[in-house]
């Protein structure tokens, strides 16, 4: 192991320092004034200012436009595996601090990267299975030890790779997935959330499924949407595999129609359906274009009491943020069109280039054009198990609003 000052060295630009002061996490090419020695992708280099002051460890890599994303700050603590078991070890503790150990059969994100200090590292937890998802060079390097600590957990039988995520091609680096440890999951991990009282079945597919196999920062908002619910007709639009129409007819909805254009996911919804004891005439399942289907739906004049948005990134980068704001615009347009007075609305975007502030704009214009008066029930974010740094503004992706139609 290289000696802490034997590591090379990241020289940052005059007055590049001052986000890193700040704590924030990423160091971009452009800051970059000269490297000292030859730091290979995923190696632990030393950021210094232009004067030689000490910055932070990083891990180093140069076909990122983000050259180097930051493990800490102090000089005298090692980045080693110590170090990342540290750190694992930490934020599952947080998570337990604020929302209760983790039950058998619940689900869980135990590592939420730089929101955790683990730039690169996801980790969620279905049950007895783990998943983990290397998204950074950084987080590449460390790949067998990050694999040990999880299989270390208690009550962990299996732990799954799924580094298949396209910004790894960023870092240079090839999607992989597959087993770590124990044995290959042969069918979706059958995990369960709460609406009330009422227990939902979930399944996670972390062989085949989006993400790590599901959508574990929507839980918090499921439960509330599911506990408004009651006796309404809804409408789940992107339905994926159906979570939030589970939690709602968990909730008492007198019927939810969910749209969704990938067959796979709903086949899931379906197996769901079945899992959850569904009766057939409760819920409807349709596989198609979402715009498409609300303008049928629009021109039928049909209404609905709660309707749910829930898209898919429309903004990957800030170069797309225009055209998604046009299309964040369309969906909620036809959603006022289609809710019915006094109807809930809830609306979300994972799009980071768009902010919470542009969001509002967006569906308070929708809103004005779809001559609607709208009050905000509340402001919706990601769940508290993926948590976002204060210095980071980029880790709050999620963001949704919930909203009554008042005329």
């Amino acid at each position: 192991m290289k000696t802490a000052h034997s590591l090379p060295v990241i020289e940052v630009k005059p007055g590049r320092e001052k986000s890193l002061l700040r704590r924030h996490p990423w160091v971009f090419s452009g800051a970059v004034a000269r490297v000292r020695g030859d730091p290979q992708p995923g190696q632990t280099v030393r950021v210094h200012s232009a004067g030689g002051r000490f910055l932070a460890h990083a891990a180093w890599s140069a076909q990122s436009q983000i050259c180097a994303r930051v493990w800490n700050h102090e000089e005298t603590e090692p980045i080693d595996r110590a170090f990342l078991g540290r750190r694992i070890t930490e934020a599952i503790a947080a998570r337990d601090a604020l929302m209760g150990p983790l039950a058998g059969g619940a689900a869980r994100r135990l590592v939420n990267a730089e929101g955790d200090g683990l730039p690169g590292i996801v980790v969620d937890r279905y049950d007895d299975t783990v998943v983990m998802q290397l998204l950074s060079a950084g987080a590449e390097a460390w790949r067998g030890e990050i694999g040990e600590w999880l299989a270390a957990l208690p009550g962990v039988a299996r732990v799954y790779e799924r580094s298949d995520a396209d910004v790894r091609e960023l870092e240079g680096l090839a999607p992989r997935s597959g087993p770590v440890q124990g044995e290959v999951p042969e069918r979706p991990v059958t995990v369960y959330e709460w609406v009330g009282e009422h227990r939902v079945a979930l399944l996670a597919d972390v062989r085949g499924g989006h993400k790590t196999g599901f959508y574990l920062d929507q839980s918090v908002n499921r439960a509330l949407i599911g506990g408004l619910a009651a006796g309404r007709d809804v409408l789940n639009c992107f339905a994926f595999s159906g979570a939030f129409a589970f939690a709602c007819l968990a909730g008492g909805a007198r019927h939810v129609t969910s749209i969704e254009s990938a067959a796979d996911a709903l086949a899931l919804a379906r197996d769901m359906a079945r899992l959850n004891r569904v009766p057939e005439a409760a819920a409807e399942w349709i596989e198609g274009d979402v715009f498409a289907h609300l303008r049928r739906f629009r021109d039928a004049a049909r209404r609905f009491d709660l309707i749910i948005l829930d898209p898919p990134k429309f903004a990957p980068t800030q170069a797309h943020a225009d055209r998604a704001a046009r299309a964040y615009k369309d969906i909620n347009l036809l959603a006022f069109k289609l809710l019915a007075p006094g109807g809930l609305l809830a609306t979300f975007s994972c799009s980071g280039a768009v902010d919470a502030g542009l969001f509002r704009q967006i569906v308070a214009g929708a809103a004005e054009d779809a001559g609607v008066d709208a009050r905000v029930r509340a402001a919706l974010t990601a769940a508290p198990d993926h948590p976002v740094r204060l210095a980071f503004p980029e880790g709050d992706y999620l963001k949704g609003l919930l909203l009554q139609r008042l005329a």
